[in-house]
């Protein structure tokens, strides 16, 4: 029986199992240590996750690099309660000029789709004095991006298909499965 039999009925299929997961979070938390490994002698690393999406994905992660480096969250939104973003991204609450000013900024982020938060996020820091900003998503949906940016560390690149569980949701449900999973259209159209 499945422990989430409650939800199953709304998912078309599982993307990505716990396994599947857990070995992708492995190679990020290597490969995230191996680039920032020199770099923070010098300087501070901080994680900025976005919330809600990437609370789980952060967690998980930031216990797989072996590097001294502090957290932060944020929200920031373009979605609103659509499933389409709206082009105008939400921010709050700001860091304060002083937290990030020469450090090295890590965004942390469920999945880069159109990429208008992540981008305008990017900016925000650099203008704010970050030393440089660097984006890691759990998901890549390249297929939807309108801004002009990328990952620098990327989980697993997507198709365009509605995705929940590991942190993603649909209303605010769906965030709790330990797993990723296409939803059915039908839930949503």
């Amino acid at each position: 029986m499945c422990e989430f039999e409650s939800l199953t009925p709304d998912l078309q299929c599982i993307l990505y199992g716990e396994k599947e997961l857990n070995e992708m979070l492995d190679r990020l938390g290597r490969e995230i240590t191996e680039y920032y490994r020199d770099r923070v002698k010098n300087r501070k690393l901080i994680l900025v996750g976005v919330l809600k999406g990437s609370f789980i994905f952060m967690a998980d992660l930031i216990r797989r690099i072996d590097l001294p480096c502090q957290v932060l969250f944020l929200r920031a939104s373009s979605y609103g309660s659509s499933t389409v973003s709206s082009g105008n991204v939400a921010v709050e609450p700001l860091p304060e000029q002083d937290q990030l000013k020469g450090a090295d900024v890590l965004l942390v982020e469920d999945i880069l789709d159109s990429g208008r938060t992540l981008e305008k996020l990017a900016g925000l820091f650099i203008e704010t004095g970050a030393a440089s900003v660097k984006i890691c998503t759990m998901l890549d949906k390249p297929a939807r991006r309108v801004a002009n940016i990328t990952t620098d560390f990327c989980g697993f690149e997507v198709e365009d298909q509605f995705i929940v569980g590991y942190g993603l949701d649909y209303n605010e449900i769906y965030r709790n499965l330990p797993y990723i999973a296409i939803l059915k259209p039908e839930i949503y159209s």
